[in-house]
């Protein structure tokens, strides 16, 4: 847990504080351009980068509050800020998709002169920030779905802003100004596949499905094969936040003393955690003679 927390704090805070001041540059420079060259490629991009700066600051806000400790209410702490962080910037992402199909599908029945050359100017200063931002998010995308919602809106950003580049040229050369909505359509689908993959994997969180690395089968059978554990039942497993990983189950073990049954549980903890990386455990011990698990047939020395 400590891990986590120092990571999400340190590791993701400044760069995404960094990646956001650089969004909000950007997307200034990009409304005021887009109006006067009268670009969507821009206007749209300028609108991925407002919600990309409330994403960024969702973040920023998730990753503060799952500092908190747990308490008597939340024992789990605030580490599913992280998650609900998520699932709200996939949410926007697919908005702002929404947004852009519907004003290509209006530049596209009726096509306005754009001005390519402060289109291509302000196209190409966006990128270079974009590049730097994903530079900057690249590490945290890897550990946390948080950051890693932030980094495919950067992402987003960065193919918009290529792809204006492209467009500004085009037109810049042939005049083509259907370039323009065509890229945005482009940018669209792209941004919400990116997005519907940050939802899917939020809901699951969120609904406590078993993570993908850990397939129910292969966890059950690898703690079967451990030495003394005769059966695993009623087992769950789910991710508590991007990187930590639960499971409850009940173990059925042989008539054995307790200092046998702890060296059991020692083994199949560490087993989950250097298989499945699944580090927190709620284990239930049970034999075939306690039946209730209350008690058990075990020899005492005063029998003896």
């Amino acid at each position: 847990m400590y891990q986590h927390e120092e990571f999400s704090n340190d590791a993701a805070g400044r760069p995404l504080k960094i990646t956001l001041i650089l969004v909000l540059i950007i997307m200034v420079a990009e409304i005021i351009g887009g109006i006067i060259s009268n670009s969507l490629g821009l206007i749209s991009d300028a609108g991925h980068m407002l919600t990309d700066a409330l994403s960024l600051g969702l973040s920023l806000f998730a990753i503060n509050l799952a500092r908190r400790p747990a308490t008597p209410t939340r024992t789990f702490g605030y580490y599913r800020a992280e998650i609900m962080a998520a699932l709200a910037n996939g949410s926007i992402l697919i908005l702002v998709s929404a947004f852009i199909f519907y004003e290509a599908y209006r530049r596209f029945t009726k096509l306005p002169a754009v001005k390519s050359p402060l289109m291509l100017v302000i196209a190409i200063i966006g990128l270079i920030a974009n590049l730097i931002g994903l530079f900057l998010l690249r590490r945290g995308s890897r550990n946390s779905i948080n950051v890693r919602a932030a980094f495919w809106h950067v992402i987003g950003d960065t193919l918009s802003s290529f792809g204006v580049i492209i467009a500004a040229v085009i037109i810049y050369f042939t005049k083509w100004y259907i370039a323009d909505p065509i890229l945005a359509v482009v940018i669209g689908i792209v941004i919400l596949w990116g997005a519907i993959r940050i939802v899917r994997e939020s809901a699951n969180i969120l609904l406590e499905s078993v993570p993908e690395h850990a397939e129910m089968e292969k966890v059950t059978a690898a703690v079967k094969s451990i030495p003394g554990v005769k059966d695993l039942h009623d087992v769950h497993i789910w991710t508590i936040t991007s990187g930590i990983y639960a499971l409850s189950a009940h173990v059925s073990i042989d008539d054995q003393m307790v200092s046998q049954s702890c060296d059991i549980l020692t083994q199949i903890n560490g087993v989950l955690a250097e298989n499945y990386n699944i580090t927190h455990t709620t284990l239930q011990l049970e034999c075939e003679s306690c039946p209730t698990g209350l008690v058990c047939n075990l020899p005492r020395a005063d029998r003896r």
